[in-house]
């Protein structure tokens, strides 16, 4: 195997991630943090982030170096799954077509509404009492 880098970038509401991806050993780092301990309080967030090599069958065959800034940690494990599913799509056309399939590959474009002026949040309003 050749010895290439390939590189993506995700993103998901405020987070951005720039993906490095590598033949390896199948680690994972997110900010130079291995991944069970980058996202240690939800088993989610490390299934989302693993999907894209799980779904293809090649788990052990690339080392992931994924840098995420920006957002809360479920913005960042999606753009992480994102960025690592583009870079594998990039690989070759076969795993783009099973990557699309799984819908890995659609950048989820939903952003949080702006507060609104007389309104608590975005939406909610005042309670509103007779006396």
């Amino acid at each position: 195997m050749r010895n290439v880098v390939y590189y993506a970038t995700g993103r998901r509401k405020e987070s951005t991630a720039r993906v490095f991806l590598k033949p390896g050993k199948g680690e994972i780092f997110i900010n130079d943090k291995p991944l069970d301990e980058y996202f240690r309080m939800r088993e989610a967030y490390r299934i989302k982030v693993r999907k894209p090599l799980e779904v293809l069958g090649i788990l052990s065959k690339y080392r992931v170096d994924a840098y995420v800034k920006g957002g809360g940690t479920t913005g960042q494990a999606d753009a992480v799954s994102l960025g690592l599913a583009r870079a594998l799509a990039s690989i070759s056309d076969e795993y783009k077509k099973i990557l699309r399939k799984y819908d890995l590959l659609t950048r989820d474009s939903r952003e949080v509404e702006r507060k609104h002026y007389n309104k608590h949040k975005a939406r909610k309003a005042h309670q509103w009492h007779k006396r």
